[in-house]
C-alpha cells in the first residue's frame, strides 16, 4: 500500500542519527541542491538494519546515491518550473504522516521514544523532509501525466515475460459479507450531545480550556492528547458537516455541537490560512447498547441458518439483510489495493492495520480458517467509521498461488505494465534533464557503475 515507505526509511534513518557518528560533507550537488554524505549513511544503515543489503556496501551506497541524485533532479525541476508548496499544504502533509506514524508505533510518547526527541523536534525535522517530497510528487505526477496502458500493450507486457520470470499470484479470496450494524438509541444521542454542552459551558465560562477538556474527554485518540488539535487540513478531508462549520469559524470561537458519521463534536478554530485550518476538537461517540449488539447477532444467526440450509443464497440474504454499502454489489469486498474482488491474506493483513479499514481487520484469520462455500458464524467487527457491528463472511472463490495469466490476472499484470511503462518514461526523463542540469559528484563515487550518465 499503502505509501508511507520512503518517509518511512527517513524517519528510521533520523532515529539512527543519534547513534551513529558521521563525519560529513558534501558528495553530491545537483543544481542547487546538495547530498549528505550523513544522507547516503543514514539511509545505508536502515538498509542494513531491515537485511535489505545485495552486493557489497560500496555498490548499494552508490545505488543510495543514484536514488537521491533523482530525487534532487526533481527538487531541481521543480525549481525551474516555479512549482511552490505552501506551508499550509506542508502541514496538512506532516500532519498525516505523524498521526500515520503515531498509529503504528503506538502511542505519541512511543514515537518520542523511538527518536528520542520531542513531538515539537519531530515535526520541525520532519518539514523539510516532507516539503521536498511534496515536491518531488509534483514533478513525477507531471512527468508520467497522460500514462496509460491500452489491451494491447498489456498482452505484449505479459507474452514478452520469460516464463520463469512470470510472477506468482499468492493463493486470493473472494470473500463476502454480511454486515449488521446495530442503531444507536435517541436516548443515548441525547445524553452525549448533552454532555458535550455541559463540557462547551465550561469552556466558555472560563472554568477549563479547550485543550485540557479535550486530553480529558474526547474519543479520538490521535488528537485528544494533543489536546484535540488536527493541524492544517484542507477541504475535502473532513466529513462535509464538520467542515462547513469549522470553515466558517472565526479565530478562537467554539462551535455549537456538530454531529458526523464519527460521532458528536464541539470545534475550536486555532487559525485558518486560504482554504486550510488548524482546529481543534472533542469527539464524544454514542455508544450502541448491547441489547442491540445482541439482536444484530441473533438476527446473523438467523440469517446463517438460511443459507445452511438452502433456503436463501448469500446474495439474497445480504439483500435483505446487510446494512453495509457493500450489499449493493451482492456483499463482495473490494480489495482498495489492487481493485476487483480478489485478496491476498497478506494484502488483508496490511489493510487490517490501518483504522480506516476497520473491516479487514481480524479478517485474515477468519478467512484462513474457512472452506469456500462456508459461512461463519456472527463475527464483531468495527466498522471502517468506527461503527461497532457483526456480521457474516464468506468465501466465494479461492484461487491457489499460481503464475499469473491474463485470464485469471489481467488486473495485477495491467498494474505491471503500467509500472514498467512510467519506469521506462521516467528513465527517459531522467536521461534528458541529467544533460541540462549542473551536476557535481565528489571523486569518493568516481567508480560507481551508475544506469545513468550524470556528469
Amino acid at each position: 500500500m499503502i505509501i508511507v515507505a520512503i518517509l518511512m526509511t527517513a524517519f528510521a534513518a533520523m532515529a539512527q542519527e543519534g547513534k551513529t557518528q558521521v563525519i560529513d560533507k558534501v558528495v553530491a550537488v545537483v543544481g542547487k541542491n546538495i547530498i549528505l554524505q550523513s544522507d547516503i549513511e543514514s539511509q545505508y544503515i536502515q538498509y542494513r538494519m531491515q537485511g535489505s543489503i545485495e552486493g557489497s556496501s560500496s555498490a548499494m551506497r552508490c545505488a543510495i546515491l543514484e536514488e537521491l541524485l533523482f530525487q534532487k533532479l526533481m527538487l531541481n525541476q521543480a525549481e525551474m518550473d516555479s512549482i511552490v508548496v505552501t506551508d499550509a499544504e506542508v502541514d496538512v502533509e506532516l500532519n498525516r504522516r505523524i498521526t500515520e506514524l503515531i498509529g503504528r508505533a503506538g502511542s505519541q510518547e512511543k514515537l518520542e521514544s523511538i527518536f528520542n526527541k520531542t513531538m515539537a523536534e519531530i515535526k520541525d525535522e520532519l518539514r523539510r523532509l516532507v516539503k521536498e517530497k511534496t515536491l518531488q510528487d509534483r514533478v513525477r505526477a507531471d512527468i508520467l501525466n497522460g500514462v496509460t496502458v491500452a489491451p494491447a500493450e498489456v498482452k505484449a507486457f505479459y507474452r514478452s515475460l520469460p516464463d520463469d520470470s512470470i510472477p506468482m499470484v499468492d493463493t486470493e479470496y473472494e470473500i463476502m459479507q454480511i454486515v449488521k450494524r446495530p442503531p444507536v438509541s435517541v436516548d443515548e444521542k441525547l445524553a452525549v450531545k448533552d454532555q458535550l454542552y455541559q463540557i462547551r459551558k465550561r469552556i466558555l465560562e472560563g472554568e477549563s480550556s479547550f485543550s485540557a477538556m479535550a486530553v480529558l474527554y474526547s474519543e479520538d485518540p490521535g488528537s485528544a492528547r494533543k489536546g484535540g488539535e488536527l493541524g492544517f487540513t484542507g477541504r475535502g478531508e473532513f466529513a462535509p458537516e464538520f467542515e462547513v462549520v469549522a470553515f466558517n469559524l472565526k479565530d478562537g470561537e467554539i462551535s455549537e455541537v456538530v454531529e458526523t458519521q464519527f460521532g458528536f463534536h464541539i470545534i475550536q478554530l486555532i487559525e485558518r490560512r486560504d482554504d486550510y485550518v488548524n482546529c481543534r476538537h472533542i469527539l464524544m461517540t454514542p455508544k450502541v447498547p448491547v441489547e442491540a449488539l445482541e439482536k444484530a447477532q441473533a438476527d446473523l444467526d438467523s440469517a446463517a441458518m438460511l443459507i445452511r440450509n438452502g433456503d436463501m443464497t448469500f446474495e439474497e440474504a445480504c439483500k435483505k439483510f446487510s446494512d453495509d454499502d457493500s450489499k449493493t454489489n451482492g456483499g463482495y469486498i473490494v480489495n482498495p489495493i489492487e481493485g476487483g474482488y480478489r485478496i491476498t491474506i497478506s494484502e488483508i493483513q496490511e489493510l487490517g492495520e490501518y483504522p480506516s479499514f476497520g473491516e479487514f481487520k481480524n479478517l485474515a484469520f477468519v478467512i484462513s480458517k474457512l472452506n469456500v462455500g462456508e459461512v461463519s458464524s456472527p463475527l464483531p467487527m468495527t466498522t471502517n467509521d468506527g461503527k461497532d457491528a457483526f456480521r457474516l463472511v464468506m468465501v466465494k472463490k479461492k484461487v491457489d498461488a499460481h503464475k499469473a495469466t491474463l485470464e485469471n490476472d489481467y488486473s495485477r499484470i495491467q498494474t505491471w505494465a503500467m509500472n514498467q511503462k512510467n519506469q521506462t518514461v521516467i528513465k527517459n526523463w531522467i536521461r534528458s534533464k541529467a544533460k541540462k542540469a549542473f551536476i557535481r559528484i565528489d571523486e569518493d563515487f568516481a567508480d560507481c557503475d551508475f544506469q545513468f550518465q550524470w556528469q
